[in-house]
């Protein structure tokens, strides 16, 4: 006799993955849903998969700096046989650039204080011998590449920046996904790919499963949103969209992927950078190459969409003019005739923090609005949903008495109702893809 399903989870991007296996493990026999046919290969494919530390609240950083620990442990995490292929995390750190704007990185550096998270203060001299191809002239406010001052250094030079060498990037992102899914079939969660859901079932206040757009039918007391970019959509077919003062939608990305300029090895020698004054960050790419994203500046329109299937997915002129914005960091910087590099989708809330919430249908739960900065905390966001889904179960109610959740590896205890549906917007966000 099969199994009844306790949780559909809606997605198999990293975060929905992960979910499946904190869930799997907890004792749920979990079946997880995706439109795409391979596992890992919506948003997650794209994403950049850095993995930092240094966030604007105190919240994101502890969120970020647990996250760590799990990409360092990986293979312990997931708990694979062995000839098992894995994802890989480079080690490489990450510098940001200090500036008037991020305010000399003063929050960032207590936030890391408080957590015990490793960070070095580096003045210009420090930065040049890391970084020799760079220049520390100052060319805020970023601009277009069609503005007549773009390129002209503004007269005064950057004081140097803040280092944390725990950072990194993981190589596959799509790969890490589907180590997650291995891992949760391990503990008998099951995926089924290349299905479409097009309803929320509901029955008296709660959720009781999913419709199909072949009309198929499955049932289950609990349903987890982590459809990414889609998520918009499977919430409004749910019905709880009108009580979220935090809203998500599709936003479209452009990621530039350059040559390392002549003479130096970024691949080797580079690390993460994240640079307000041109609004870029950058980090070693595979081949020798520099991947180059914007940091969301008031010149780079934002170009959301309807949903997550129609879009435009040809570059444009925004791809040059990171390329051209991160040559005026790198003036050896050589930019190649043919576009190279990515263009998909983020999830994005309206203050680009992230919700990991339940919602007024009981049994229904969201892990949305994750897209650009949360890739480096989906073990730790699966874990914490797992608990999130346990604590409402229980009969708790979370709106009125949020969950408290340990972080187990810095032993810090969060409020969950920080990544409320219900929130009010969070003023110290960056409001960009930095959360």
């Amino acid at each position: 006799m099969t199994q009844p399903i306790d949780a559909i989870i809606i997605g198999t991007g990293v975060i929905g993955t992960a979910t499946a296996f904190e869930m799997s493990k907890a004792g749920y026999k979990t079946l997880s849903l995706d439109r795409n046919t391979q596992i890992g290969h919506g948003s997650t494919a794209g994403s950049c998969a850095i993995i930092r530390m240094h966030y604007s609240t105190f919240d994101g950083t502890a969120f970020a700096w647990e996250g760590y620990h799990y990409w360092r442990d990986w293979k312990s995490y997931l708990g694979l046989p062995d000839g098992e292929e894995l994802a890989q995390f480079k080690e490489c750190g990450c510098l940001v650039m200090k500036t008037t704007g991020n305010n000399q990185l003063e929050k960032h550096k207590e936030n890391s204080a408080a957590l015990d998270c490793p960070h070095e203060d580096w003045g210009p001299e420090q930065v040049a011998a890391k970084l020799p191809v760079y220049t520390l002239d100052s060319f805020s406010p970023a601009k277009r590449q069609d503005d007549p001052n773009f390129g002209e250094p503004n007269g005064s030079t950057l004081r140097g920046g803040v280092y944390w060498p725990h950072a990194g990037y993981v190589t596959d992102p799509a790969l890490s996904s589907q180590n997650l899914a291995s891992a949760a079939k391990l503990h008998g969660a099951e995926f089924r790919m290349g299905v479409e859901v097009v309803e929320i079932m509901q029955e008296n206040g709660r959720v009781k499963g999913v419709r199909l757009a072949d009309g198929e039918e499955i049932h289950a007391p609990i349903v987890i949103n982590v459809a990414g970019p889609g998520s918009a959509i499977i919430n409004e077919m749910a019905g709880v969209t009108g009580e979220m003062t935090i809203q998500t939608r599709p936003l479209r990305q452009e990621v530039v992927h350059v040559p390392s300029p002549e003479g130096f090895d970024f691949e080797e020698n580079g690390t993460i950078v994240s640079d307000s004054d041109i609004a870029l960050y950058c980090r070693p790419e595979r081949g020798n190459h520099i991947l180059i994203g914007s940091e969301d500046p008031e010149c780079d329109p934002h170009y959301w969409t309807e949903n997550d299937t129609d879009y435009d997915r040809n570059f444009t002129d925004q791809w040059t003019t990171q390329a051209l914005r991160y040559g005026q960091r790198v003036p050896t910087l050589g930019i190649p005739s043919k576009m190279r590099g990515v263009v998909d989708l983020y999830d994005a809330s309206t203050d680009w923090i992230p919700i990991y919430d339940k919602t007024s249908i009981a049994g229904y739960y969201m892990a949305c609005g994750t897209s650009g900065n949360q890739y480096k905390n989906a073990p730790i966001a699966g874990k914490m949903m797992a608990a999130l889904v346990a604590y409402c179960e229980a009969g708790n109610d979370h709106d009125t008495n949020p969950l408290t959740f340990r972080l187990p590896y810095i032993g810090k205890d969060i409020n969950v109702g920080f990544y409320s549906r219900k929130r009010e917007i969070n003023q110290e966000s960056s409001f960009s893809v930095l959360g």
